[in-house]
């Protein structure tokens, strides 16, 4: 039971008291994106690609291209308007190719979270340059001309990280066990 969880010492994410709106959503954020690459961490490049239940594609590497995917677009295309900057695993005529193209090669793991981290350290600047009353600017986040606020935006990011961090824990646990965190 005790390989099954992350020793306290070594845990990388934080539970402290954040002063602040933008402080508390970046803590969030951030433990959730952690905690997305611990339910991932000491697998295969096999594993990482294991697949849920058919018909579904869903896997813990299909999971990690999805959210560079879902990083860029929102901190890119929507936050800073760059609508015209090619997004990551996209594919005209395979709208799901962010896990259909999740093999289990090393190349294309390394691809993956090369792409998810490139597409953290992009937010993150990002991120590091707003305050607390930037959090209820509203924005045109898309080329339809939808309105929300960045507070939208980044609780929104938090809920996507929520909700595939729950499939991360499903996942993990039919490959080898592992629960969880």
């Amino acid at each position: 039971m005790a390989d099954m969880w992350t020793e306290p010492e070594s845990d990388p994410r934080s539970y402290g008291a954040p002063d602040g709106e933008l402080a508390n959503y970046r803590e969030y954020l951030g433990n959730y994106r952690l905690t997305l690459g611990l339910k991932c961490e000491g697998l295969t490049p096999e594993q990482l690609a294991t697949q849920s239940v058919p018909p579904s594609n869903l896997s813990l590497l299909g999971l990690v291209r999805h959210m560079a995917r879902v990083e860029h677009n929102w901190f890119q295309r929507a936050l800073q308007g760059n609508l015209d900057e090619p997004r990551p695993y996209g594919d005209p005529d395979d709208p799901d190719v962010e896990f259909t193209g999740a093999v289990g090669t090393k190349d294309c793991v390394d691809d993956a979270f090369e792409q998810w981290r490139h597409q953290l350290a992009r937010a993150d600047e990002w991120l590091a340059a707003q305050t607390d009353e930037s959090m209820a600017a509203r924005i045109a986040y898309n080329s339809d001309g939808e309105v929300a606020s960045v507070r939208d935006i980044l609780i929104h990011m938090i809920e996507e990280y929520a909700r595939h961090c729950g499939h991360a824990d499903l996942l993990r646990e039919c490959i080898d066990g592992r629960t969880g965190q």
